[in-house]
């Protein structure tokens, strides 16, 4: 069974090398160029994880939007990896803080990713 990821990234080169990475694996992806957009995909789409940016245009950045999933009962549970380039550790705790299961700076390892992701919807998520 196919798991549905939801990328939510504003820039086009990372939402094609993640694509290709996940080329890699059975996954149906569905893209998003920022939080707002992003949001109104995983209402839709019902995700198995979502792969969030941290840093993106709109009335919400990645953290807003990693709250707002925490407190919907319909989502709190999906695992979620903020993708970003701050990579002191006032923002990897700001992350985790938000409700992320994961957090990679950028530039990442497409297998680190891989490897992310496939560990995350193995392990169910602690309530």
């Amino acid at each position: 069974m196919r798991a549905r990821v939801v990328l939510v990234e504003d820039q086009p080169e990372i939402r094609q090398l993640i694509r290709m990475t996940l080329e890699f694996g059975d996954f149906e992806l569905g893209e998003a160029i920022d939080a707002d957009a992003g949001w109104s995909l995983i209402q839709k789409q019902l995700p198995d994880l979502v792969l969030l940016d941290v840093m993106m245009p709109g009335s919400m950045d990645g953290l807003a939007l990693c709250r707002k999933l925490r407190q919907h009962p319909e989502f709190h549970s999906v695992p979620v990896v903020l993708l970003t380039a701050r990579s002191q550790q006032s923002d990897i705790d700001a992350g985790m803080e938000a409700g992320a299961d994961a957090y990679l700076t950028k530039p990442f390892s497409p297998m680190e990713l891989l490897e992310r992701i496939s560990g995350l919807l193995k392990e169910p998520r602690a309530q």
